[in-house]
C-alpha cells in the first residue's frame, strides 16, 4: 500500500502497489566470468624476453640421474653404471659422460641436480633442449677427460655437467651485458651455487674436484660459442 492524491480533489487517497511480475521480481543474477588467463609467451614477442617453453631436456637429465642413482641404492655396482674409480680400460670411453648420472651421496645429488635444473631450464628457454644436451654432456666427458688425464679418482656425480651449464650460463649473461642487453641478473645467488658445486669434493669423497674444473671450463666455452644465437 502507498498514500497518493487525488488529481481532481487533491484528497490524500491509499491505494494497493501493483503486482510485480515473477520475471521482474527475480534478481538477474551477474554470469561468473573467468578471471583473464596471458597465453604464453611466444618467440621475439617481446624483445629480450626468452619464450615459455617446457624444459623438456633438463627434465629427462635430472630423471636419468634420478633413476640411475636409485639402481644403485638397490645393489647394482656403480662402476658398471658408469663411475670412473681407475684408469678408463679400452673400448669404455662412455664412462667419460656417464659418470655424471650416478651419486652415491644424497647431498650431492641433491646440490648437482638443483643447479642442473635451474640452469639448464634457463639455458633451455634461450637456446632450446638441444644446446643443453650438448652442454651438460660435453661438460661431463671435459670433466671426466681431466680426472682421468690427472689421475684423480674417483669421479661420481654431475658435479662438472653441473658447472658447465651455469658458467655456460654466465659467460652468456656477461656477453649478452656486453652487447647492450642487461638483462639485471643478480649474480650473488650464481657464484654461491658455483661455489657450493666447487666444494663439493671436500663434503662427497666420490665427488672429484677436477671433473668440476674440467665442466667449468668447458661450460665457458659452449657459452661463448652459443651466445650470439639466441632463439
Amino acid at each position: 500500500m502507498y498514500l497518493t492524491e487525488c488529481p481532481y480533489c487533491g484528497q490524500r487517497v491509499r491505494k494497493r502497489a501493483p503486482r510485480l511480475e515473477r520475471d521482474a521480481e527475480a534478481e538477474v543474477v551477474p554470469r561468473r566470468r573467468r578471471p583473464p588467463s596471458l597465453p604464453r609467451l611466444r618467440s621475439d614477442e617481446i624483445p629480450g624476453i626468452a619464450p615459455e617453453t617446457r624444459p623438456y631436456a633438463t627434465i629427462v637429465l635430472i630423471a636419468a640421474a634420478l633413476a640411475t642413482s636409485l639402481t644403485w641404492v638397490a645393489g647394482v655396482s656403480t662402476l658398471d653404471l658408469g663411475a670412473i674409480r681407475a684408469p678408463i680400460a679400452d673400448g669404455e670411453w662412455w664412462r667419460l659422460f656417464a659418470h655424471a648420472f650416478v651419486h652415491t651421496n644424497a647431498g650431492a645429488l641433491f646440490a648437482t641436480l638443483f643447479a642442473t635444473g635451474l640452469f639448464g631450464m634457463l639455458l633451455e628457454r634461450r637456446f632450446g633442449p638441444a644446446a643443453v644436451l650438448a652442454i651438460f654432456l660435453i661438460g661431463a666427458t671435459a670433466g671426466g677427460a681431466l680426472t682421468v688425464a690427472l689421475d684423480v679418482y674417483p669421479a661420481i656425480g654431475a658435479n662438472g655437467a653441473a658447472l658447465a651449464l651455469l658458467t655456460a650460463w654466465t659467460v652468456d649473461d656477461r656477453l649478452a651485458q656486453r652487447r647492450g642487453d642487461d638483462r639485471g641478473n643478480d649474480l650473488l645467488g650464481v657464484a654461491v651455487i658455483a661455489a657450493v658445486l666447487l666444494l663439493l669434493p671436500l663434503a662427497d669423497e666420490d665427488t672429484s674436484w677436477a671433473a668440476g674444473l674440467g665442466g667449468a671450463a668447458a661450460g665457458a666455452i659452449m657459452g661463448a660459442l652459443i651466445s650470439p644465437f639466441r632463439r
